[in-house]
């Protein structure tokens, strides 16, 4: 079983007590939604932190979904211990059902949010990928646009609207940027998304924001897209409006100690 000891007052709600965790400069999170349908989501990833990278930006991947590695027995004691660097501006962490063990009273799961700024206190991005109904536990209260992932193929495609409806209705969102894992011509692909942004309008009133194509048969040192380069940019703009995680100072005391009992 695992708790937490709160050396804090509690906070107004969840956002709030987001909000002052941390003092010093801006730490940005990017809900990713978890799509089982998409065969090249990695790709689609490491993508994405090579136009945060551009920006001159570290990102930290975690990766909580179903499909994901176990994380390491010592995470829910030392996350920073279980973070993996890849590259100059990239590291990972394995998080299969590893938020759970955050889990509050209110069924929320935030606390592994601020674990997170913690342990990995120079990265400037967290992106956080997680099936829908997972990020809504660890996004309560505010969120950032939560970025869909899918394919050229229908089933992808239904998974996507499926966690758009979820988080629309759960988590209060109502604007979403996509990024397509797919090969095909441009004009296919536009057709795709507004395919998806009309269901969205018609049946939810949400509303789909910028969009991007990665190809999976592209080299890794293929130039970025535009249109990555803009989702990336808003990405960062929806994290700055909404909860601002601030990173901990240098030898700050943690405001809460995950404690492992037998």
């Amino acid at each position: 079983m695992y708790s937490f000891i709160h050396t804090a007052p509690a906070p107004l709600d969840q956002a709030h007590g987001l909000r002052q965790m941390f003092a010093a400069s801006r730490q940005r999170f990017v809900p990713l939604v978890h799509n089982p349908h998409v065969a090249f989501g990695g790709v689609a990833m490491e993508r994405l932190c090579a136009a945060f990278a551009e920006r001159q930006l570290a990102t930290l991947v975690v990766d909580a979904a179903d499909t994901a590695s176990t994380p390491h027995e010592v995470a829910s004691v030392d996350l920073s211990a279980c973070i993996e660097p890849l590259s100059a501006k990239v590291s990972f962490l394995a998080a299969r059902g590893l938020p759970m063990r955050w889990l509050d009273s209110r069924g929320a799961t935030n606390g592994f949010l601020r674990a997170l700024s913690e342990a990995a206190p120079r990265s400037d991005v967290v992106l956080v990928h997680a099936g829908a109904s997972d990020l809504v536990r660890l996004f309560g209260g505010r969120a950032p646009r939560p970025l869909l992932l899918a394919s050229d193929q229908a089933e992808s495609l239904t998974h996507a609207y499926a966690s758009m409806k979820l988080l629309s209705q759960r988590l209060g969102v109502m604007a979403f940027d996509l990024l397509l894992a797919a090969r095909g011509s441009q004009q296919r692909m536009s057709r795709i998304a507004d395919r998806l942004a009309g269901c969205a309008d018609r049946f939810l009133g949400a509303a789909l924001g910028e969009w991007a194509v990665v190809d999976p048969t592209q080299a890794d040192n293929a130039p970025l897209d535009l249109a990555l380069r803009r989702l990336a940019a808003a990405q960062i703009a929806s994290s700055d409006e909404c909860i601002e995680l601030r990173r901990p100072t240098s030898g700050a005391m943690s405001h809460a100690q995950h404690v492992h009992a037998n």
